[in-house]
């Protein structure tokens, strides 16, 4: 509609967002809507339509401030990473099941290493964990079984990143 069928204007508008799309370092879905909202208003107000520029920035203002007050964590999965140090004498097989099973919905080990010259095991599990879970009780069961040793509880990163 502001462009009005002008095609060098509306070269120059899709260059300026796709250097903004493109050429930023990565943010939030949040962020990115923030900067294209400002950057179309600038470009509403460079073509000389005020009136559509306050209209279009209340509009779109009031749909992230709605956005912004609604509640956002309902529906996203609560993944996290799991650190577990043992002594090399326990059997770490089948020892930490019950305990996962009970405050997550799947948990997979993912790593086994050796640390401390051979003394200790790392066990790395990814959880998916439950709603009702509360982290705190989950890692002093835990503690109880590794001689209370280091257990490191950890958001996992499921976004994909690159350049």
């Amino acid at each position: 509609m502001m462009v009005n069928g002008n095609v060098g204007t509306g070269v120059a508008m899709a260059g300026a967002f796709n250097l903004v799309r493109f050429r930023s370092a990565p943010g939030s879905a949040r962020e990115i809507g923030v900067i294209f909202i400002a950057m179309g208003a600038g470009l509403i107000c460079g073509i000389g339509d005020l009136a559509y520029a306050l209209l279009f920035s209340l509009v779109l203002g009031g749909a992230m401030m709605l956005y912004s007050a609604l509640p956002t964590d309902s529906g996203t999965p609560r993944y996290r990473t799991l650190h577990i140090t043992i002594p090399e004498d326990l059997d770490y097989a089948g020892v930490f099941e019950p305990v996962l099973a009970g405050y997550t919905t799947q948990y997979t080990l993912t790593q086994v290493k050796t640390t401390n010259m051979g003394s200790l095991f790392k066990l790395s599990y990814d959880l998916t964990m439950k709603r009702s879970a509360r982290e705190k009780a989950m890692i002093d069961e835990l503690r109880r079984r590794n001689g209370n040793l280091e257990i490191s509880l950890c958001h996992q990163d499921t976004t994909a990143t690159g350049l």
